[in-house]
Formats: structure tokens, sequence, C-alpha cells
């Protein structure tokens, strides 16, 4: 990332995937997907930017669904896949031109999109996922970043929390009635 972009003018994207039961999974089985669009995000975990976006959804199994991305099945890691192409699709059609930080805790989702690991399954959605990475690193200064999962980090608690509702059909708390950890 160029450090000479002020901070304020940065944006940084949390992304997450959630799926109820992770065992045996099925094209019917619940997964969802959070984004956080954060301006302003030092990358620390403590909350510190704004958030500027919050987009969230069930991941897509039915190939005739023009929402589909290429999700065979309902797992954690289409999920975070999902999640990740959902926040590059933002970049896409809302992110202005400034760098961009991509932060998650699945280091599967990150190490696919960047091509340094081979999808076994769900090979449309992977393939989508790093066709969508390279045309946002080709307009903009791009990284990834991995978090560690449920440590309190402020914006990757949020993307999980507003994954897992889209998982479970509830509507995700506003902020202000939210905090790290909640589901």
């Amino acid at each position: 990332m160029n450090e000479a972009e002020p901070l304020l003018e940065r944006l940084a994207l949390y992304f997450d995937g959630s799926c109820q039961d992770n065992r045996n999974v099925t094209d019917e089985t619940p997964a969802g997907w959070g984004v956080v669009v954060v301006q302003g995000d030092s990358g620390l975990g403590r909350g510190d930017g704004e958030i500027i976006d919050e987009i969230s959804g069930l991941v897509i199994t039915d190939s005739t669904n023009e929402q589909w991305l290429g999700a065979e099945v309902g797992s954690n890691n289409t999920a975070e896949l999902s999640a990740l192409a959902h926040a590059l699709r933002w970049l896409l059609s809302q992110g202005g031109d400034s760098n961009v930080s991509i932060r998650g805790d699945s280091q599967y989702a990150l190490k696919i999109a960047t091509k340094e690991w081979r999808a076994k399954a769900n090979q449309e959605l992977a393939s989508r996922v790093q066709n969508l990475w390279q045309e946002v690193a080709s307009m903009r200064d791009l990284s990834s970043e991995h978090v560690r999962a449920h440590r309190g980090h402020r914006w990757n608690e949020r993307a999980d929390h507003l994954a897992w509702r889209a998982c479970i059909g509830e509507t995700p708390l506003p902020i202000q009635f939210w905090k790290p950890g909640m589901r």
C-alpha cells in the first residue's frame, strides 16, 4: 500500500463468511457473507476510521440465479470466497480509486484470490474471485492482510456479525447497538 496516501483517505474492506453447520454441506446448507467498508482504518483492530458501507447476503448455490458466483454448496469456504467476491465487486462499482487493503480471517480465500493456492472444489467460484482480484489490482494498489478470527478485531468482528446474521436470515444489529463478539 502507498504509505504516502493519508490514512484518512485509505480504504479497508473486511470480509467474512459463516455457515451454520459446516459438515456434510450441500447446495441447501445455509451460508452467509458480510463485508464492512472502512475509510481511515489503521488496521490495528481498535475500530479506527469510519464505516462507509456494509453489505451482506446468502451464498447463492443455484446456477440459474443471476446472482450466482459459482458456489456449488453452502460452506464456510464458499461463504468466505463469496464475501471476498462481493468486496471486490463493491470496489469495482463504488470504490473510487484510493489504495485498498482487503482484510479477512480466511487465509484460504485470500490465498485462492491471489493464486497462491489452488482450489480443489468450487473451482468456478475460485476462478471468479481470482478474475475479480486481477481486475481490481489492475486499477489500483490492492493489498491483502490476514487478521486473526474472534480476537476482538472490531471490523473483522463486524464482518462476522453481518455474515452470521445473513446466514440465519436475520437483520444485522445497527452499529450503535452492536459490540464485538455479538453474533
